[in-house]
């Protein structure tokens, strides 16, 4: 019996190893948070038998059978835990489509240049051939060429909502009267001029970026070769994109079938162990701790003295409930922290975010983090500091789960109320179960359901979801030709009736005319 279950696992596993597709992974955008769902999202299709060849940023914390890091991207600036209080602010000077056009988009399609790129490019491997590629969507669109050169279909991946240059890659509609951009922070239903403004918006920041990454045209040229399609041609052979959103979280909107919704997709424990002294201070927290951390890039240590201060003033009140910090570099902390605060350089999120004693987050924001936070039913205190952090926010304090505090003018008043709130306020911790139930409940889980759709365009084609809206220009879609016809119409009725009306009353008024002249003959 024990030999026959032996074959039967090894059966089912050249299977599983015989029916995977060789994929192309693209995720060079020095992103941290963006590689967090890039990674799980690999290594889960990787453990279905897929075959993972690999061009990113990053190493791979536990590498796999199944993964080949094709090219780690040589990093041009630290990014991780690097981001002073200072440069934080620096990059809130720009705008935010500047920012993924250049330092997102054309700083990252110079990786083109890099010699295993070039190979595989002009000696690309047939043994056996690539069947899709996986792409980050972002601003380096550049490198759709090699779905092109390769001749083979490009699945995108988003990990936030679409930005308002994204949408018509897929045809993807927008209804701006109801949906603001992802880079605005209107989440109640907007009045006119938030509508107007909207519009504008979105109408800037979308030839404002096409603007930008035109210059992706001579890279391309440069590094790919001369009389290939452009940029804006290249992306809109994008079969589909898996979108880091989910509409208990997002909002109701519509949505053509290339837009498949994955949020939360990174969520995924590993079944690491918790570092024992780290467990045993998690476990021994019988009154409660909270879990502060700003992600992947930002120095909480910068930050000015007197945020700092506000801090340890307002987590001192709050003994014996516990604060966990993640602090980059804790010995650049000024002096003064509270006994119940404990610091480290690097911690387990998720393990964390699922320990029973947690009452609640302190967040900026990220969409990664949050959506743990949610999954895990855990409220939070927002503090947004730049991007989509600011919408991701104030979504969820409309949505009751969280708390929202401005740093830049931050008061030990305000600290106090919010950790009172998010700690004895039970509302807070009910709703927060509840969206994350809702968020959780869905027909397939958000890897299964990224798995299917990249199987179902391996195996029908390119095209297999495209809408017909690609094959429309702006005002056809928004059906301004057939309105401007209507209204031709109706001025062209309007007149022709008119002056049917009036030459009319013309021909009665001459016989009236007429009728009278010929009485006043008579008599």
């Amino acid at each position: 019996m024990k030999v026959l279950r032996y074959v039967i696992f090894w059966m089912a596993l050249c299977l599983t190893f015989s029916q995977g597709y060789r994929i192309l992974g693209v995720f060079a955008f020095q992103g941290k948070s963006h590689f967090i769902m890039f990674e799980a999202l690999m290594k889960s299709l990787a453990k279905k038998g897929h075959q993972i060849d690999a061009i990113t940023s990053f190493h791979l914390k536990k590498p796999l059978v199944n993964i080949t890091e094709l090219v780690v991207i040589p990093s041009q600036m630290k990014l991780v835990n690097n981001i002073s209080y200072d440069q934080m602010r620096l990059i809130l000077t720009g705008l935010p489509v500047r920012t993924v056009a250049t330092l997102g988009g054309n700083e990252v399609c110079e990786n083109l240049r890099l010699p295993e790129i070039q190979k595989l490019i002009h000696e690309p491997s047939k043994n056996p051939p690539y069947d899709v590629i996986l792409m980050e969507i972002f601003g380096a669109n550049c490198f759709a060429v090699l779905g092109h050169v390769l001749n083979i279909p490009i699945i995108g991946v988003s990990s936030s909502a679409l930005y308002p240059w994204h949408n018509h890659l897929i045809g993807n509609p927008e209804n701006l009267a109801i949906l603001p951009n992802n880079l605005l922070n209107f989440i109640n239903q907007m009045n006119f001029w938030q509508r107007t403004y909207n519009v504008l918006n979105t109408i800037f920041n979308k030839k404002y970026f096409n603007h930008l990454t035109g210059y992706q045209d001579e890279q391309i040229k440069k590094y790919v070769g001369p009389n290939l399609p452009s940029v804006r041609e290249l992306e809109k052979s994008i079969s589909l994109i898996l979108v880091n959103s989910y509409f208990p979280l997002n909002g109701i909107r519509p949505i053509t079938q290339a837009h498949i919704e994955v949020g939360g997709l990174h969520v995924q424990d590993d079944n690491s162990k918790l570092p024992p002294e780290l467990e045993k201070w998690l476990d021994e927290s019988k009154d409660g701790f909270i879990y502060f951390s700003f992600g992947s890039m930002i120095k909480i240590e910068s930050f000015p003295i007197h945020i700092l201060h506000i801090f340890y003033k307002s987590f001192g009140k709050i003994s014996p409930v516990k604060v966990l910090m993640k602090i980059p570099n804790p010995e650049e902390l000024p002096p003064g922290l509270p006994k119940n605060v404990r610091i480290s350089p690097w911690l387990p999120q998720l393990k964390i975010l699922k320990h029973r004693n947690l009452k609640a987050f302190i967040t900026h924001g990220g969409l990664m983090g949050t959506q743990e936070a949610i999954s895990c039913g855990v409220p939070m205190i927002g503090i947004p500091l730049f991007a989509d952090q600011f919408i991701n926010i104030d979504n969820y304090v409309k949505k009751n789960i969280a708390v929202k505090l401005d740093y830049e003018n931050l008061s030990e008043d305000d600290m106090d109320a919010a950790l009172n709130a998010i700690l004895y306020n039970s509302t807070y911790r009910e709703t927060a179960r509840l969206i994350g139930q809702k968020f959780l409940d869905r027909p397939l889980n958000p890897i299964d359901t990224a798995n299917f759709w990249i199987e179902y365009i391996v195996k029908y084609g390119k095209d297999a979801l495209r809408s017909p809206a690609m094959d429309l220009n702006w005002w056809q879609i928004e059906l301004l030709d057939v309105y401007a016809f209507l209204l031709l119409v109706t001025i062209v009725t309007i007149y022709i009736t008119t002056r049917l009306i009036l030459m009319l009353l013309n021909v009665f008024s001459s016989n009236a005319n007429a009728k009278v002249s010929r009485a006043k003959k008579m008599k």
